[in-house]
């Protein structure tokens, strides 16, 4: 395993398994009848891996993800168990895993992102303000920035491969790329998860702004992968300190972007160390999420 000296881990290195693939955050390996999920601390933005990671951030986005697996039980997704020592194969490498890792049924990934916009920021207001738009839906005059959407919005992309962009897609071109019939099924679940989990959060003084979900296929039937609902995949802001006309204080990687805005880089790989003050406050930000979100600690 390879950490840095804040003690984020990096890398994984598991002798004797196949590595599928190394993400912007998750390892992925094959254990044949199922596969691996490894959270790292690596974080992205920009679609760049910054060189130095977040410690506690891969465990946070682990126990999120398994908090909204069980809180939708109504909802099929792809994992078989977070007990990762339970595979004698791993048992070696429990301590570095355990708690950031899960094992997951192979599903085929469906090749779209399930955006869901419930207020408008982002690219989303950027493209309102350029086109009255987004994503192709017309919107009503009027609105601020970070104002909550008359209703949550659907906003697809394409998935692109780790070092590309992805790029926003009308629901008619995810017709196009899977049918009707799986096109309707992933709009309609996006939708009905993102209200569920945005009115729990906001009993828990957290206002989900948007995030995105992946689908996949598993035996003829759509189930949810990956991560859900973390401050990885959404915009998380703390209700008490909302505000209109202005990106509003987040729970997510957002302090990460804003700090790299404040830089003089061209947002390519490489991407530029963070500073140690920068790190700290991230992860202070991911534990307060966790926190809020699960009432629960992070040992």
């Amino acid at each position: 395993m390879k950490y840095d000296p804040n003690g984020a881990l990096l890398e994984s290195e598991i002798p004797g398994l196949k590595l599928l693939n190394r993400g912007k955050v998750r390892d992925v390996y094959d254990l044949g009848d199922s596969l691996l999920f490894i959270a790292t601390d690596r974080i992205s933005a920009f679609d760049v891996v910054m060189p130095n990671g977040i410690p506690a951030k891969g465990e946070v986005l682990t126990r999120i993800s398994l908090f909204w697996f069980e809180y939708m039980d109504w909802l099929p997704n792809h994992l078989i168990t977070a007990d990762v020592a339970s595979r004698p194969e791993l048992a070696p490498y429990a301590k570095d895993l355990q708690g950031r890792s899960i094992i997951v049924r192979k599903a085929r990934p469906l090749p779209v992102e399930c955006i869901v916009r419930g207020y408008l920021i982002g690219s989303g207001w950027k493209d309102y303000r350029a086109t009255g738009m987004v994503s192709g839906i017309e919107l009503r005059p009027g609105y601020h920035q970070a104002e909550k959407l008359d209703r949550p919005l659907f906003t697809p992309s394409t998935k692109a491969e780790q070092g590309l962009h992805d790029e926003a897609i009308s629901f008619d071109q995810v017709v196009e790329i899977i049918g009707t019939e799986q096109a309707t099924t992933i709009r309609d679940l996006s939708l009905r998860i993102y209200r569920t989990a945005a009115d729990y959060a906001l009993t828990k003084g957290i206002i989900v702004a948007d995030t995105k979900f992946e689908f996949g296929l598993l035996d003829g039937q759509i189930i949810l992968i990956d991560e859900v609902l973390t401050p990885d995949s959404s915009r998380f802001w703390p209700a008490d300190r909302y505000q209109l006309d202005c990106s509003p204080p987040s729970l997510d990687k957002q302090y990460v972007r804003d700090y790299l805005e404040s830089l003089d880089w061209n947002k390519t790989a490489p991407g530029p160390r963070l500073p140690v003050e920068v790190v700290r406050k991230t992860t202070e930000k991911y534990l307060d999420a966790y926190r809020r979100i699960t009432g629960r600690e992070l040992a």
